[in-house]
């Protein structure tokens, strides 16, 4: 429980938290920021680490001069770290996808989830790779899916190199102009819950418009 309440209040007090590290470790908070943001991207068996709330954090952190530490600096690091750890989560799929399918289950991952997401790729093609990297979760599991199944390699580093293009910048630059207003410093764990809630409203309406379809009459 201990373990759990200090995740919680890591992930609630971020902006706090990543501060204390820059004073404690300085330049090589770089290198802190790049290990969380491949390990969530390229390992996964970790996707609850803090990826949207964390790039506004270290933007909210640069804007502050005391720091010493560069936006643009972190924004370029942490799209390779996006690209790394997700061509990591690309070929661990390409690998090892196949004996998911085999089996109903390994750790978190079940036969099921694989081919519903393979029939979504098919459905909506290479722009899934580019949503998926603003959802938790899915931005975590969707590459290990895409090497596991029918995604060719090509095609899908063109759109996981837009979706990091477009992913980093966007919320690191979010909390670099706006992180350090005195409304946002007192409310961070409203604006995280926030930033959550508009991450995860694509799933919600995902699953409502499919729990909710009425089904396509079939052809007599």
């Amino acid at each position: 429980m201990e373990f759990i309440r200090q995740f919680i209040d890591i992930f609630l007090h971020l902006d706090k938290h990543l501060f204390d590290i820059v004073q404690q470790y300085g330049t090589l908070t770089y290198l802190i920021l790049f290990l969380i943001v491949f390990t969530e991207t390229g390992l996964v068996i970790m996707p609850l680490l803090p990826g949207d709330s964390l790039l506004f954090a270290a933007g909210a952190i640069a804007a502050n001069e005391g720091t010493g530490l560069n936006v643009w600096l972190i924004i370029v690091i942490l799209i390779v770290a996006a690209l790394l750890g997700d061509n990591v989560n690309y070929f661990v799929g390409k690998r090892f996808g196949g004996e998911i399918k085999k089996r109903e289950r390994i750790l978190f991952l079940k036969r099921e989830y694989l081919e519903k997401t393979e029939a979504f790729y098919e459905k909506h093609g290479g722009s899934t790779v580019i949503m998926a990297r603003f959802i938790p979760i899915v931005r975590t599991v969707a590459p290990f899916v895409a090497g596991a199944g029918s995604m060719n390699y090509s095609k899908y580093i063109v759109f996981c190199i837009i979706g990091a293009l477009l992913w980093v910048p966007a919320l690191t630059l979010l909390g670099f102009f706006f992180g350090n207003m005195d409304i946002v410093k007192k409310n961070f764990e409203l604006v995280i819950f926030g930033i959550i809630g508009l991450s995860v409203l694509p799933m919600v309406f995902g699953y409502l418009r499919s729990r909710f379809a009425k089904p396509k009459p079939t052809a007599a």
